[in-house]
C-alpha cells in the first residue's frame, strides 16, 4: 500500500530535541515517584498482577486481535502494536486524579510500568509483530536491533527515572518544586512538538488522516475498557477500576514516536498513527476523568432535615 512507503518529514535535530523532551518528561514523573510507591505494589499482589497484566499482557493481545478483525495497513498494524506495546502515558496520574480514582496507585504503576518497559517493550513490539506476517516483514526489511532499542529506551526512560527518585530521595521539597514546573512545560513542550511534526508535514497528514483517525479512537477505547472491566472481574474496588483504565487506556506515545523515527525511518502509517494517538489520548482520557468526577459529584447523597 502507498501509505506504507511515506515517509515522514524529520531531521537528525528534530530527533534529538525529542529526545530530549521525553526524557525530561520521564525526570518530571520521577520527581515524585518514592521508594515506598514500590512498596505499596508488593505489598497488593493483586493489584500489581492486574495493573502488569492488563498493560503488558492483554493490550497487546487485545491489539493483535483488533488488527486481525480490521485488516489496516502493515506499517500502521505496527504502529498500534508497537503503542500498545509502550508503558502508561505522563499524564496519568493527574488523569487518575481528576477521575476521583486512586492517585497513589496511579503513581505506583506509573513507576513499576516505566521500568518494566525498558524489557517489556521491545519484547512485546518483537514478539506480536512476528505474528502477523506484514508487519513480520517489516521487521525483516528494517532489521530491528533488539538490544539497540533496549539501550535506547535505558537512556531515554531509565536514567531520567533512575536521576529523578534520587533527587527525590536526597532533596524531596525541592524535587517537588521542580516537578510541579516541569511536568507541565514538559507535556506542553511535547504538544507543541507533535504540532510542529503536523505541520511539516501537513500534506501528508491532511491526506491520509482518514486511514488512522477511526482506528486510534476505537483501539484507544479499548484499551480504556479493556483496563476497567478486568480490574472489575479481579474483584477491585471502583477507584482501582479507574484508576487501571486510565493506565491501560493513556500510552507513552513519545516513547512511541521516538522509536519510530530511531528504528523505522518515519514510516508513514506507523508515525501517522502514534501522532494521532499522542493527541487524541489526552483528549479521551480528560473526557472520561472529567466524566467520572461529574458522575460521583451529583451521585453524592445529599443532606435533609
Amino acid at each position: 500500500m502507498e501509505l506504507d512507503q511515506l515517509q515522514v518529514n524529520f531531521d537528525t535535530e528534530s530527533l534529538w530535541v525529542l529526545n530530549i523532551i521525553i526524557a525530561f518528561i520521564m525526570f518530571g514523573i520521577a520527581l515524585e515517584i518514592k521508594v515506598t510507591d514500590f512498596k505499596r505494589l508488593f505489598k497488593n499482589p493483586k493489584i500489581l498482577f492486574t495493573g502488569v497484566v492488563s498493560q503488558f499482557i492483554l493490550l497487546p493481545a487485545l491489539t493483535f486481535l483488533f488488527i486481525l478483525l480490521t485488516s489496516p495497513a502493515p506499517s500502521i498494524a505496527l504502529g498500534l502494536l508497537l503503542i500498545a506495546a509502550c508503558p502508561g502515558g505522563n499524564i496519568s496520574n493527574f488523569m487518575s486524579h481528576l477521575a476521583r480514582g486512586n492517585t497513589a496507585l496511579s503513581v505506583s504503576l506509573t513507576a513499576i510500568a516505566s521500568i518494566l518497559c525498558l524489557i517489556m517493550t521491545p519484547i512485546n513490539l518483537q514478539f506480536w509483530a512476528s505474528l502477523y506476517p506484514p508487519t513480520a516483514e517489516i521487521l525483516r526489511e528494517v532489521a530491528l536491533d533488539w538490544s539497540t532499542m533496549v539501550k535506547i529506551i535505558i537512556v531515554i526512560i531509565g536514567i531520567p527515572l533512575f536521576t529523578g527518585m534520587l533527587l527525590n530521595y536526597l532533596k524531596p521539597k525541592i524535587s517537588k518544586k521542580i516537578s510541579q514546573l516541569l511536568k507541565p512545560i514538559s507535556l506542553l513542550f511535547f504538544l507543541a512538538f507533535i504540532v510542529v511534526i503536523i505541520i511539516n508535514n501537513y500534506t501528508i497528514f491532511i491526506s491520509n488522516a482518514h486511514y488512522v483517525f477511526i482506528l486510534v479512537i476505537a483501539h484507544n477505547g479499548l484499551a480504556f475498557l479493556l483496563g476497567y472491566y478486568f480490574s472489575k472481574a479481579m474483584g477491585l474496588s471502583k477507584k482501582e477500576q479507574k484508576t487501571i483504565s486510565i493506565e491501560t487506556g493513556i500510552q507513552n506515545a513519545g516513547l512511541g514516536l521516538l522509536l519510530i523515527f530511531s528504528f523505522f525511518e518515519g514510516l508513514g502509517g506507523m508515525a501517522l498513527l502514534a501522532t494521532f494517538w499522542g493527541l487524541w489520548d489526552i483528549i479521551s482520557g480528560l473526557s472520561i476523568s472529567l466524566y467520572w468526577n461529574l458522575i460521583l459529584k451529583t451521585n453524592k447523597p445529599t443532606c435533609t432535615n
